[in-house]
């Protein structure tokens, strides 16, 4: 019992140094942190723009266009979630330590949800104003991307590892890992839309739930088989 004790308490330190390290990293560089969140706002608004006032198909639009709005702009940050430390031989050193590599991978999946993932959950409420959504559909979106968006950056993981090095990685990155965010993009607004049909969006919730869970089990493995074959 006492080594397992030990055990969860040095994972845990080790991930909360990551993310230090991470957050650190990031307030350095604003600019990248910023992008995605820009390019969100951006892409979401110009749809209201371009289709026009038309409340009935804005509604109709809404779920997909804001989804799909996150799950691109999540992706602008995957190819930097190892570059650097592959960069500056910090992974490698990684690959080496003590630390079980699973935990580490792990960390960097949560540090790229908090920098990313999380402000565009809180973003999408003012967002999905501009499409018409009343206050329960903003909530369902809302929880949506909260069990949404952190899949994202676990199977994203995965494809910043295989791409590592490799020339062309944001293009091949996202041939890689788009068709398994097609789930998570399809349960995601079809949340909003079951809710705005009566249907109930619990069914949707639960199966973003579901892959959430399983992602937290399998992706750190697979990111680490991906790192040691990127690194041979």
């Amino acid at each position: 019992m006492k080594l397992i004790q030990v055990k969860s308490i040095n994972a845990g330190a080790v991930m909360l140094a990551v993310l230090r390290r991470e957050v650190s990293l990031a307030l350095r560089q604003k600019g990248e942190v910023l992008t995605p969140l820009v390019f969100f706002v951006v892409i979401a608004s110009l749809f209201p723009l371009g289709v026009g006032p038309e409340s009935a198909l804005l509604l109709r639009m809404a779920p997909g266009v804001l989804w799909v709005s996150a799950l691109l702009a999540a992706m602008l940050s995957l190819q930097r979630l190892f570059a650097t430390d592959y960069a500056d031989g910090s992974l490698e050193q990684m690959v080496l330590s003590a630390t079980p590599l699973p935990i580490l991978a792990a960390a960097k999946a949560l540090s790229h949800f908090l920098l990313s993932g999380l402000p565009l959950v809180l973003m999408a409420p003012i967002l999905g104003l501009q499409f018409g959504l009343d206050a329960r559909a903003l909530g369902i979106l809302m929880l949506s991307l909260l069990l949404g968006t952190p899949t994202l950056s676990l199977i994203g993981g995965i494809g910043a590892a295989l791409t590592l090095g490799v020339r062309g990685a944001g293009v091949l990155l996202s041939l890689l890992i788009l068709p398994l965010y097609i789930p998570v993009l399809i349960f995601g607004a079809g949340a909003v839309e079951a809710d705005a049909a009566g249907l109930g969006a619990g069914g949707h919730l639960s199966l973003l739930a579901a892959l959430l869970v399983l992602s937290l089990f399998f992706a750190p493995f697979a990111t680490t088989a991906a790192l040691k074959i990127s690194l041979e």
